[in-house]
């Protein structure tokens, strides 16, 4: 599988032009010296997004995209920062209160992107299962508003539309009922899966959070930044050279330390469950096995499986077992039964 994972969220919203901000300073009133300004991109390290407050915003469920004898898919929205953005719930039929989970796919080519795509299957199975689920788009695709004409920030702000998203479940009831549908959110069970890319989204989203969300894992990137996006140019037309430019002038204004999830994974609280397959081109399993050990190291509620001939998606014949294996860990969190 060639590694185009990550690197094309950064290098598609090149094209559209890279903001390049040199940081100016402003006289302070108070004395002979200066103030630095802020920078665009400071709101977004993992201290300042650990400090900011998402309030979330109102859900709503739009039209059928799918529907079942035991679930309904439906396309929905929410907004981030007054910006629209899409997703997919799936919904069981059901009259009931049903745990909700967040699903963060990782990287699909915006040309052949529908709501759903990297989640569907597992969500499907999920809310057959008695669970809520829902996809976000984000900015860019699906039905979404526009992304970021600047491409760090459109990364950046993946993390914030999953911040706010996780916030705004608050009035998912208040959306269930709008539709007439007969679930409801129990308001208490609420967790978060991750594959690939969006692995390394929810990573991020549980430290900056600090929540206690049972969060399960797919084959997810989590190296340093910026190696976790640079690792993915080998198969670029340009071999990376765009994206390097976007690296580098990133780095001349910033500390990339502050924005790599490495740096924090002291500030996770959550159970965590992670799945890789050893036959995995686009996430080498080494990179999982040294998650896993940090983690471990520093006492980190974690489980791990590792399927030795599996790949990225885990189509030789794992799928069942990772499925299984996923909703059994959410509900011994959950305190379900089995």
């Amino acid at each position: 599988m060639k590694k185009i994972i990550v690197a094309g969220i950064v290098i598609a919203a090149v094209v559209v032009g890279i903001l390049y901000f040199k940081q100016t300073k402003i006289l302070s009133p108070i004395g002979s010296g200066t103030i630095p300004k802020e920078k665009k991109l400071d709101k977004y390290s993992y201290t300042a997004l650990q400090k900011t407050t998402f309030s979330g915003s109102e859900i709503v469920i739009d039209t059928v995209l799918k529907d079942e004898d035991d679930f309904t898919s439906y396309l929905f929205y929410f907004y981030v920062r007054g910006k629209k953005v899409s997703g997919l719930m799936n919904v069981p039929k059901k009259s009931g209160s049903y745990p909700a989970i967040i699903m963060i796919r990782g990287y699909v080519d915006k040309e052949i992107y529908q709501p759903g795509v990297g989640t569907s299957h597992g969500g499907e199975f999920m809310a057959q299962n008695g669970f809520i689920t829902l996809a976000p788009d984000f900015l860019g695709y699906g039905y979404s508003d526009k992304a970021s004409s600047d491409a760090m920030e459109d990364r950046l702000l993946t993390y914030v539309t999953v911040l706010e998203l996780m916030n705004s479940t608050k009035n998912l009831n208040t959306a269930l009922e709008q539709k007439s549908l007969a679930a409801r959110f129990d308001n208490v069970h609420f967790g978060i899966w991750g594959h690939s890319n969006g692995g390394q989204i929810a990573l991020s989203v549980m430290e900056i959070s600090g929540k206690e969300y049972p969060t399960v894992l797919w084959a997810p990137v989590s190296k340093p930044f910026p190696y976790s996006i640079l690792y993915y140019t080998d198969n670029v037309d340009d071999h990376g050279k765009a994206l390097r430019k976007v690296v580098a002038d990133f780095e001349k204004e910033y500390d990339s330390e502050k924005y790599s999830l490495t740096n924090y994974l002291d500030w996770i609280k959550a159970p965590v469950q992670i799945h890789q397959g050893g036959a995995d081109e686009s996430v080498p399993q080494k990179w999982s096995d040294t998650l896993v050990d940090t983690l471990k190291k520093k006492e980190k509620d974690i489980e791990y499986f590792t399927y030795p001939n599996e790949d990225h998606n885990f189509t030789q014949g794992s799928w069942p077992l990772v499925m299984q294996r996923t909703m059994a860990f959410y509900k011994k969190q959950f305190r379900l039964s089995q």
